[in-house]
């Protein structure tokens, strides 16, 4: 079995910096793409950013330039680096892996029980 645990959710000021972290635990042998989602009431959960095994990342269009996802291989952790903040970007926050199991011999799609980001004044 394979868990996620996420943290740094919170609230902050619009303009403010939040950083979320999500390591991963369990019988791992490898872990492909990592990557963050947040979903808000009544929409669907939408990829904010990814980062591959070897490094490549992928950002929404709506944080480009704002948010930074790093990669943490040696503890299987992956973090999100929030900048200016904005209310739009309260939502709850999700952290999924592609990980190859070494007890069930097959990949998995691990996801986090979420944390709440919260950008208001």
């Amino acid at each position: 079995q394979v868990q996620l645990v996420e943290s740094g959710g919170g609230l902050v000021q619009p303009g403010g910096s939040l950083r979320l972290s999500c390591a991963a635990s369990g019988s791992i042998f490898s872990i492909k793409t990592m990557g963050w989602y947040r979903q808000t009431p009544g929409k669907q959960r939408e990829l904010v950013a990814a980062i591959t095994g070897g490094g490549s990342t992928h950002y929404a269009d709506s944080v480009k330039g704002r948010f930074t996802i790093s990669r943490d291989a040696a503890d299987d952790a992956v973090n999100l680096q929030m900048n200016s903040l904005k209310p739009e970007d309260t939502a709850v926050y999700y952290c999924k892996a592609d990980v190859y199991s070494d007890s069930e011999f097959r990949y998995l799609e691990v996801w986090g029980q979420g944390t709440l980001v919260t950008v208001s004044s």
